[in-house]
């Protein structure tokens, strides 16, 4: 079941995608300017992501997402909601120490809902053994605009190598 619901899944996706670039060509100007802001936050937002990542400040983290938000990092149990979320980045900040960057492969944005798929690379310093090893990955975003603001509803990231 798993084998044929992930390509389903992955073909409606990409199906919305291209139907959006088709209905972007006849968006009127304004609609298109108010899309171009939205994804100049996101931009702003996925900066100041990283940022969190790379001072290990977990508060900064936790403050970029949802108050419902879902956190679902490689390896580990999801973290739901805020508090969840603060506890699960404050552990991983105590085990590791991030220095990456993001790269942004695309940003699409529907209303008051978007997602961005993005890449990072750099290193991990890892605390108990002093060791500094490569870090790449690939994350999936989704993005919800409350009160005016975007925020993470949900996060998601695997390892590339």
């Amino acid at each position: 079941m798993k084998k044929l619901v992930i390509p389903i899944i992955i073909l409606v996706m990409l199906s919305a995608c291209s139907e959006r670039k088709s209905e972007n060509i006849n968006q009127p100007k304004e609609l298109k300017i108010m899309e171009k802001q939205d994804k100049q936050q996101i931009e702003r937002l996925l900066a100041e992501y990283k940022n969190s990542l790379n001072t290990s400040d977990a508060a900064l983290a936790q403050s970029l997402y949802a108050k419902d938000g879902v956190f679902m990092p490689t390896g580990a149990p999801s973290a739901i909601g805020s508090e969840n979320i603060l506890k699960s980045y404050q552990f991983i900040f105590s085990q590791i120490q991030l220095n990456i960057e993001f790269y942004i492969d695309e940003i699409v944005v529907d209303e008051d809902i978007a997602f961005a798929t993005t890449s990072s690379k750099g290193t991990t310093l890892i605390h108990a053994s002093g060791q500094t090893v490569p870090e790449e990955n690939r994350e999936l975003f989704v993005f919800e605009k409350i009160d005016g603001a975007w925020k993470i509803a949900r996060y998601m990231f695997n390892k590339t190598k």
